[in-house]
Protein backbone atom coordinates (compact mmCIF):
# COMPACT_ATOMS: atom_id res chain seq x y z
CA UNK A 1 0.00 0.00 0.00
CA UNK A 2 2.82 2.40 0.89
CA UNK A 3 4.57 1.59 -2.38
CA UNK A 4 1.33 2.35 -4.26
CA UNK A 5 1.04 5.84 -2.71
CA UNK A 6 4.75 6.56 -3.10
CA UNK A 7 4.53 5.98 -6.85
CA UNK A 8 1.47 8.20 -7.23
CA UNK A 9 2.36 10.90 -4.72
CA UNK A 10 4.01 13.17 -7.35
CA UNK A 11 0.85 13.04 -9.48
CA UNK A 12 -1.29 13.95 -6.47
CA UNK A 13 0.85 17.02 -5.78
CA UNK A 14 0.86 18.10 -9.42
CA UNK A 15 -2.84 17.43 -10.06
CA UNK A 16 -4.19 20.72 -8.54
CA UNK A 17 -1.93 22.77 -10.82
CA UNK A 18 -2.89 20.65 -13.84
CA UNK A 19 -6.58 20.98 -12.97
CA UNK A 20 -6.32 24.77 -12.71
CA UNK A 21 -4.37 24.88 -15.98
CA UNK A 22 -7.09 22.84 -17.71
CA UNK A 23 -9.97 24.88 -16.31
CA UNK A 24 -8.58 28.39 -16.81
CA UNK A 25 -6.20 28.01 -19.74
CA UNK A 26 -6.39 24.94 -21.98
CA UNK A 27 -10.18 24.46 -22.05
CA UNK A 28 -10.90 28.20 -22.67
CA UNK A 29 -8.32 28.16 -25.48
CA UNK A 30 -10.03 25.19 -27.11
CA UNK A 31 -13.46 26.82 -26.74
CA UNK A 32 -12.15 30.05 -28.28
CA UNK A 33 -10.65 28.04 -31.14
CA UNK A 34 -14.06 26.52 -31.87
CA UNK A 35 -15.75 29.93 -31.60
CA UNK A 36 -13.31 31.34 -34.17
CA UNK A 37 -14.99 29.20 -36.83
CA UNK A 38 -18.45 30.60 -36.07
CA UNK A 39 -20.28 33.92 -36.38
CA UNK A 40 -20.96 34.03 -32.64
CA UNK A 41 -22.27 37.35 -31.29
CA UNK A 42 -24.54 38.56 -28.47
CA UNK A 43 -27.51 36.99 -30.25
CA UNK A 44 -25.68 33.67 -30.28
CA UNK A 45 -25.05 33.90 -26.55
CA UNK A 46 -28.77 34.36 -25.97
CA UNK A 47 -29.74 31.53 -28.32
CA UNK A 48 -27.13 28.96 -29.39
CA UNK A 49 -29.30 27.92 -32.36
CA UNK A 50 -28.49 31.26 -34.01
CA UNK A 51 -24.76 30.46 -34.13
CA UNK A 52 -23.62 29.42 -37.61
CA UNK A 53 -20.45 27.64 -38.64
CA UNK A 54 -18.53 29.83 -41.11
CA UNK A 55 -15.32 27.82 -41.53
CA UNK A 56 -12.20 29.90 -42.11
CA UNK A 57 -14.19 32.96 -43.21
CA UNK A 58 -13.26 34.85 -40.04
CA UNK A 59 -9.55 34.24 -40.64
CA UNK A 60 -9.81 35.35 -44.27
CA UNK A 61 -11.73 38.46 -43.22
CA UNK A 62 -9.17 39.28 -40.52
CA UNK A 63 -6.29 39.39 -43.00
CA UNK A 64 -8.38 41.47 -45.41
CA UNK A 65 -9.29 43.97 -42.68
CA UNK A 66 -7.22 47.17 -43.18
CA UNK A 67 -7.47 47.99 -39.47
CA UNK A 68 -6.01 44.58 -38.56
CA UNK A 69 -3.15 45.09 -41.03
CA UNK A 70 -2.53 48.52 -39.51
CA UNK A 71 -2.68 47.07 -35.98
CA UNK A 72 -0.15 44.42 -37.02
CA UNK A 73 2.19 47.12 -38.33
CA UNK A 74 1.75 49.15 -35.15
CA UNK A 75 2.54 46.11 -33.02
CA UNK A 76 5.70 45.42 -35.05
CA UNK A 77 6.71 49.07 -34.48
CA UNK A 78 6.13 48.71 -30.72
CA UNK A 79 8.20 45.53 -30.60
CA UNK A 80 11.12 46.78 -32.71
CA UNK A 81 11.47 50.01 -30.72
CA UNK A 82 10.25 48.97 -27.28
CA UNK A 83 11.92 45.61 -26.67
CA UNK A 84 15.56 46.71 -27.25
CA UNK A 85 14.96 49.88 -25.23
CA UNK A 86 13.60 47.94 -22.26
CA UNK A 87 16.47 45.43 -22.31
CA UNK A 88 19.22 48.04 -22.69
CA UNK A 89 17.78 50.44 -20.10
CA UNK A 90 17.06 47.66 -17.59
CA UNK A 91 20.55 46.22 -17.96
CA UNK A 92 22.16 49.67 -17.74
CA UNK A 93 20.29 50.55 -14.55
CA UNK A 94 21.07 47.17 -13.03
CA UNK A 95 24.79 47.64 -13.73
CA UNK A 96 24.80 51.15 -12.23
CA UNK A 97 22.95 50.07 -9.10
CA UNK A 98 24.94 46.86 -8.64
CA UNK A 99 28.38 48.42 -9.00
CA UNK A 100 27.50 51.77 -7.43
CA UNK A 101 29.37 52.35 -4.16
CA UNK A 102 27.06 55.01 -2.70
CA UNK A 103 24.08 53.99 -0.53
CA UNK A 104 21.84 56.18 -2.66
CA UNK A 105 21.87 53.45 -5.32
CA UNK A 106 19.80 51.23 -3.00
CA UNK A 107 17.18 53.96 -2.97
CA UNK A 108 17.30 54.15 -6.78
CA UNK A 109 16.36 50.46 -6.86
CA UNK A 110 13.07 51.30 -5.15
CA UNK A 111 12.53 54.39 -7.33
CA UNK A 112 12.87 52.52 -10.62
CA UNK A 113 10.91 49.48 -9.43
CA UNK A 114 7.91 51.50 -8.15
CA UNK A 115 6.34 52.19 -11.61
CA UNK A 116 6.11 48.45 -12.24
CA UNK A 117 3.70 47.97 -9.34
CA UNK A 118 1.68 51.13 -9.95
CA UNK A 119 -1.85 50.87 -11.34
CA UNK A 120 -1.71 51.43 -15.09
CA UNK A 121 -4.91 53.51 -15.16
CA UNK A 122 -3.59 55.90 -12.51
CA UNK A 123 -0.29 56.15 -14.35
CA UNK A 124 -2.05 56.78 -17.68
CA UNK A 125 -4.12 59.62 -16.19
CA UNK A 126 -0.99 61.33 -14.85
CA UNK A 127 0.89 60.89 -18.12
CA UNK A 128 -2.12 62.20 -20.06
CA UNK A 129 -1.70 65.49 -18.18
CA UNK A 130 2.04 65.45 -18.84
CA UNK A 131 1.34 64.93 -22.56
CA UNK A 132 -1.36 67.62 -22.72
CA UNK A 133 -0.50 69.81 -25.75
CA UNK A 134 -1.44 73.09 -24.03
CA UNK A 135 -0.97 72.62 -20.28
CA UNK A 136 1.30 69.58 -20.09
CA UNK A 137 4.61 69.61 -18.23
CA UNK A 138 6.60 68.26 -21.19
CA UNK A 139 5.55 71.05 -23.55
CA UNK A 140 6.05 73.60 -20.76
CA UNK A 141 9.66 72.45 -20.36
CA UNK A 142 10.17 72.59 -24.14
CA UNK A 143 8.79 76.14 -24.16
CA UNK A 144 11.27 77.16 -21.43
CA UNK A 145 14.20 76.23 -23.66
CA UNK A 146 12.69 77.87 -26.73
CA UNK A 147 11.35 74.79 -28.55
CA UNK A 148 7.98 74.34 -30.21
CA UNK A 149 5.29 72.24 -28.45
CA UNK A 150 5.03 68.60 -29.50
CA UNK A 151 1.66 66.95 -30.33
CA UNK A 152 2.43 63.98 -28.08
CA UNK A 153 -0.84 62.09 -28.57
CA UNK A 154 -2.20 63.88 -31.64
CA UNK A 155 0.37 62.98 -34.31
CA UNK A 156 0.27 59.32 -35.52
CA UNK A 157 4.03 58.68 -35.26
CA UNK A 158 4.65 60.77 -32.15
CA UNK A 159 1.68 59.11 -30.41
CA UNK A 160 3.25 55.67 -30.85
CA UNK A 161 6.57 56.90 -29.49
CA UNK A 162 4.79 58.58 -26.56
CA UNK A 163 3.12 55.29 -25.63
CA UNK A 164 6.45 53.49 -25.91
CA UNK A 165 8.02 55.98 -23.48
CA UNK A 166 5.25 55.37 -20.96
CA UNK A 167 5.50 51.59 -21.33
CA UNK A 168 9.30 51.78 -21.06
CA UNK A 169 9.03 53.76 -17.82
CA UNK A 170 6.71 51.08 -16.40
CA UNK A 171 8.61 48.03 -17.68
CA UNK A 172 12.24 48.63 -16.75
CA UNK A 173 11.72 48.04 -13.01
CA UNK A 174 10.90 44.33 -13.08
CA UNK A 175 13.60 43.50 -15.62
CA UNK A 176 16.11 45.58 -13.66
CA UNK A 177 15.45 43.37 -10.60
CA UNK A 178 16.00 40.23 -12.70
CA UNK A 179 19.32 41.56 -14.00
CA UNK A 180 20.33 42.61 -10.48
CA UNK A 181 19.70 39.09 -9.18
CA UNK A 182 21.80 37.65 -12.01
CA UNK A 183 24.60 40.16 -11.41
CA UNK A 184 24.77 39.33 -7.72
CA UNK A 185 25.06 35.65 -8.62
CA UNK A 186 28.30 36.13 -10.57
CA UNK A 187 31.21 34.80 -8.47
CA UNK A 188 33.58 37.56 -7.26
CA UNK A 189 36.53 35.29 -8.03
CA UNK A 190 36.14 36.01 -11.76
CA UNK A 191 36.59 39.74 -11.21
CA UNK A 192 39.51 39.23 -8.84
CA UNK A 193 41.26 37.00 -11.35
CA UNK A 194 40.64 39.52 -14.13
CA UNK A 195 42.08 42.36 -12.02
CA UNK A 196 45.20 40.28 -11.35
CA UNK A 197 45.56 39.78 -15.11
CA UNK A 198 45.37 43.54 -15.62
CA UNK A 199 41.87 43.75 -17.12
CA UNK A 200 40.27 47.20 -16.89
CA UNK A 201 36.61 47.94 -16.06
CA UNK A 202 35.47 47.88 -19.71
CA UNK A 203 37.16 44.54 -20.35
CA UNK A 204 35.64 43.04 -17.21
CA UNK A 205 32.22 44.29 -18.32
CA UNK A 206 32.35 42.82 -21.84
CA UNK A 207 34.29 39.63 -21.09
CA UNK A 208 32.85 38.63 -17.70
CA UNK A 209 29.66 40.48 -16.74
CA UNK A 210 27.69 40.48 -19.99
CA UNK A 211 28.59 36.86 -20.99
CA UNK A 212 27.58 35.67 -17.51
CA UNK A 213 24.19 37.38 -17.95
CA UNK A 214 23.25 35.47 -21.11
CA UNK A 215 20.55 33.35 -19.44
CA UNK A 216 19.02 36.35 -17.67
CA UNK A 217 19.14 38.31 -20.93
CA UNK A 218 17.45 35.46 -22.78
CA UNK A 219 14.68 35.23 -20.17
CA UNK A 220 14.13 39.00 -20.19
CA UNK A 221 14.13 39.04 -24.00
CA UNK A 222 11.48 36.31 -24.27
CA UNK A 223 9.15 37.72 -21.60
CA UNK A 224 9.57 41.31 -22.82
CA UNK A 225 8.90 40.36 -26.44
CA UNK A 226 5.74 38.44 -25.51
CA UNK A 227 4.56 41.36 -23.40
CA UNK A 228 5.08 43.92 -26.18
CA UNK A 229 3.36 41.72 -28.77
CA UNK A 230 0.34 41.81 -26.43
CA UNK A 231 0.67 45.60 -25.95
CA UNK A 232 -2.76 46.72 -24.74
CA UNK A 233 -3.15 48.83 -21.59
CA UNK A 234 -1.34 51.97 -22.73
CA UNK A 235 -3.14 52.49 -26.09
CA UNK A 236 -6.46 51.43 -24.56
CA UNK A 237 -6.31 53.95 -21.72
CA UNK A 238 -4.36 56.79 -23.34
CA UNK A 239 -5.51 56.98 -26.98
CA UNK A 240 -8.23 54.32 -27.53
CA UNK A 241 -6.25 53.38 -30.64
CA UNK A 242 -6.22 56.87 -32.17
CA UNK A 243 -5.44 59.08 -33.89
CA UNK A 244 -6.68 57.33 -37.07
CA UNK A 245 -5.94 53.89 -35.57
CA UNK A 246 -2.24 54.79 -35.53
CA UNK A 247 -1.78 53.35 -32.01
CA UNK A 248 -4.16 50.39 -32.32
CA UNK A 249 -2.33 47.20 -31.34
CA UNK A 250 -3.39 43.64 -32.13
CA UNK A 251 -4.61 43.13 -28.58
CA UNK A 252 -6.66 46.34 -28.74
CA UNK A 253 -8.09 45.29 -32.12
CA UNK A 254 -9.23 41.98 -30.58
CA UNK A 255 -10.72 43.70 -27.54
CA UNK A 256 -12.58 46.23 -29.67
CA UNK A 257 -14.19 43.58 -31.88
CA UNK A 258 -14.94 41.19 -29.06
CA UNK A 259 -16.13 43.41 -26.21
CA UNK A 260 -17.22 46.61 -27.93
CA UNK A 261 -18.64 45.32 -31.22
CA UNK A 262 -19.66 41.89 -29.80
CA UNK A 263 -18.21 40.01 -32.79
CA UNK A 264 -16.91 37.12 -30.70
CA UNK A 265 -16.15 34.74 -33.56
CA UNK A 266 -14.22 37.40 -35.46
CA UNK A 267 -12.33 38.47 -32.32
CA UNK A 268 -11.48 34.84 -31.52
CA UNK A 269 -9.98 34.44 -34.99
CA UNK A 270 -7.86 37.54 -34.42
CA UNK A 271 -6.76 36.24 -31.03
CA UNK A 272 -5.56 32.97 -32.54
CA UNK A 273 -3.58 34.84 -35.16
CA UNK A 274 -1.92 36.70 -32.27
CA UNK A 275 -1.43 33.39 -30.43
CA UNK A 276 0.34 31.85 -33.44
CA UNK A 277 2.57 34.93 -33.82
CA UNK A 278 3.63 34.68 -30.16
CA UNK A 279 4.37 30.94 -30.47
CA UNK A 280 6.42 31.40 -33.66
CA UNK A 281 8.44 34.31 -32.28
CA UNK A 282 9.12 32.45 -29.02
CA UNK A 283 10.22 29.30 -30.86
CA UNK A 284 12.50 31.42 -33.04
CA UNK A 285 14.12 32.92 -29.94
CA UNK A 286 14.67 29.47 -28.43
CA UNK A 287 16.20 28.26 -31.69
CA UNK A 288 18.59 31.23 -31.86
CA UNK A 289 19.58 30.65 -28.22
CA UNK A 290 20.20 26.94 -28.87
CA UNK A 291 22.39 27.74 -31.89
CA UNK A 292 24.42 30.20 -29.84
CA UNK A 293 25.00 27.56 -27.15
CA UNK A 294 26.07 25.00 -29.78
CA UNK A 295 28.49 27.55 -31.28
CA UNK A 296 30.04 28.20 -27.86
CA UNK A 297 30.52 24.47 -27.31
Amino acid sequence: MTKFFNKRAPYLFVSPAILLLLMFSIIPILIAFVISFTDMSLNGLADFSLIKFVGVANYVKVFQDPIFVKALGNTVFYVIIGVPLVIVCSLGLALLINFGQNKVFSFFRLVFYSPSITNVVAVAVVWAYLYNPQFGLFNYLLKLIGLQPVPWLQDPIVAKISLILLALWRAIGVNMIIFLAALQGIPKAYYEAAELDGANARQRLFHITIPMLKFATFFVSVTTLIGWIQFFEEPFVMTQGGPLDSTTSLALFIYRNGFQLSKFGYAAAGSFVLFVIIILVTLLQFRIQRKQEETEL
